[in-house]
């Protein structure tokens, strides 16, 4: 794997990361999460990037699978063009059932 496609990962993960640093001082509740536009608005920009890595990391031809790749992706898009019609809970999903599956396949592919 090239040091261009380890970068789209790490950008992931970075992501990632700062997702979970933002439950460090709110709790990881839904509720919290409706009441809270900045917390909302700061995981919005951070799926945007997590689908914009993914895009460029599913595009560079590296045969590696990920799962829900394209979907992740589609995600991506669905957050800055759909902006008006995405559901909270749809956000909530991701963070809580995707991403923690989405960065144990990334840490494991940047063991590699």
């Amino acid at each position: 794997m090239d040091d261009r496609v380890k970068k789209h990962l790490e950008d992931i993960l970075i992501a990632i990361g700062e997702i979970e640093s933002y439950f460090e001082t709110v709790p990881r509740r839904y509720d919290e999460f409706l009441k809270n536009l900045l917390l909302r608005r700061g995981i919005e920009r951070n799926i945007e990037i997590i689908g914009e890595a993914m895009n460029r990391f599913f595009n560079s031809g590296e045969n590696v699978t990920i799962t829900n790749a394209r979907k992740i992706v589609d995600m991506r898009n669905y957050v800055i063009h759909g902006y008006d019609t995405l559901a909270p809970d749809i956000l909530w999903s991701v963070v809580i059932n995707h991403l923690p599956l989405l960065k144990a396949e990334v840490e494991e592919l940047l063991k590699s």
